[in-house]
């Protein structure tokens, strides 16, 4: 029986505000602020407003009130509030020939123009919600062998720059994490982002989960990967699992509950430490290797026709290892000689340049 040895602080907790009870799929947005949207036109209604107060109060001879034949600037602000909202009291109107040239030439396309402004305000956000609901259902309907990141920290982000590096597309990202403001900072990268606890199925299945091809774990507890990792496995029992912990004796625990792949990120730090001690330009050329897109790479591909039945060293790239069925045979392993079609071989290759992704405000 195995026990989870929890870390001394929970980074993700620490902002109570950024705790939900439900979870909110966000995709990648274009648009401008939506309160800057409605400011800007209620401003812009504002001008039409004062414009045509300014124009009656300029011939308000020409006008004529029931109330008390004269019109002031109070009247002028009345007339042009009824006047422009379509509500004509009749209490006053304009006489003269001038008055009423101006009202057919100017106040009535100022009438248009405010309609059009506070109408169009209203159908712009209602137009919004429907097209937010055609891409949701867009993509969900769309959505097929993605790969889901649980956790948008270093190493959730470090994970989907080595994925794009492989050639990932954005589209197929999908990032699950419980606070809102790296959610929009994913956003901001053209990732869509699902906001919530990913220790609940209903917010795995929001991320589409059971269609994903590979799930990758990134959180910063490890009872909390722990949970996630039998969540997944539960609601897709063919996809790729990798998660990472922090203390090496949680490892096995990740394996019985679903993960293929178990990263100790203390360990794997602490072993690098030791080569770079040992060796600084060992320790070099192994973080060169495990971060994707600068100088070398480590690349798993199939043999091709071309290398089949040669050995391995007779191959243009540099081979480390093969992968033979479930075995991974080394490159000195006679066995590992001739290549089959069917093995795949992890090589070094060049690397190509990575675009860096948006760094996620510090708590």
């Amino acid at each position: 029986m195995f026990h989870v040895k929890l870390p001394s602080r929970d980074v993700m907790a620490r902002n109570a505000d950024e705790k939900v009870t439900g979870s909110r799929i966000r995709l990648p947005r274009r648009s401008v602020d939506p309160l800057r949207q409605v400011s800007r036109r209620i401003l812009m209604a504002l001008g039409v407003l004062l414009l045509t107060v300014l124009i009656v109060y300029a011939d308000r001879g020409g006008y004529h009130d029931n109330a008390d034949e004269t019109l002031d600037f109070l009247d002028c602000a009345y007339y042009a509030t009824v006047t422009l909202s379509t509500t004509g009291y009749g209490d006053i109107v304009p006489y003269s020939d001038s008055a009423r040239l101006v009202n057919i030439l100017v106040i009535t396309p100022l009438r248009v123009l405010f309609l059009i402004i506070l109408v169009g305000t209203t159908l712009e956000v209602l137009t919004e919600r429907t097209r937010e609901e055609f891409r949701l259902k867009h993509w969900r309907s769309n959505l097929r062998d993605h790969t889901v990141i649980v956790g948008f920290g270093t190493k959730g982000r470090s994970a989907i720059q080595t994925l794009c590096a492989t050639g990932l597309r954005k589209d197929q990202i999908v990032i699950v994490d419980p606070s809102s403001k790296v959610i929009e900072v994913a956003n901001m990268d053209g990732f869509v982002g699902v906001v919530g606890d990913a220790t609940r199925s209903g917010v795995l299945l929001r991320a589409e989960v059971q269609r994903a091809r590979q799930i990758v774990i990134a959180t910063q507890r490890d009872d909390t990967a722990v949970l996630v990792t039998l969540t997944a496995r539960q609601l897709n029992r063919g996809a790729k699992i990798v998660a990472a912990v922090r203390e090496e004796e949680n490892a096995p625990l990740l394996r019985q509950s679903g993960a293929d792949a178990v990263i100790t990120s203390a360990s794997a730090a602490g072993r690098l430490l030791g080569l770079s001690v040992l060796s600084p330009s060992a320790g070099t050329v192994m973080e060169d290797l495990i971060q994707q897109g600068s100088g070398l790479d480590l690349v798993e591909r199939p043999v091709t026709k071309a290398e089949a039945g040669r050995s391995v060293r007779e191959t243009e790239d540099l081979v480390v290892s093969v992968l033979r069925g479930h075995r991974l045979l080394s490159y000195d392993d006679p066995a590992a000689s001739p290549l089959q079609l069917t093995d795949r071989v992890i090589t070094i290759v060049r690397a190509a340049p990575v675009t860096p992704l948006t760094t996620p405000p510090e708590d």
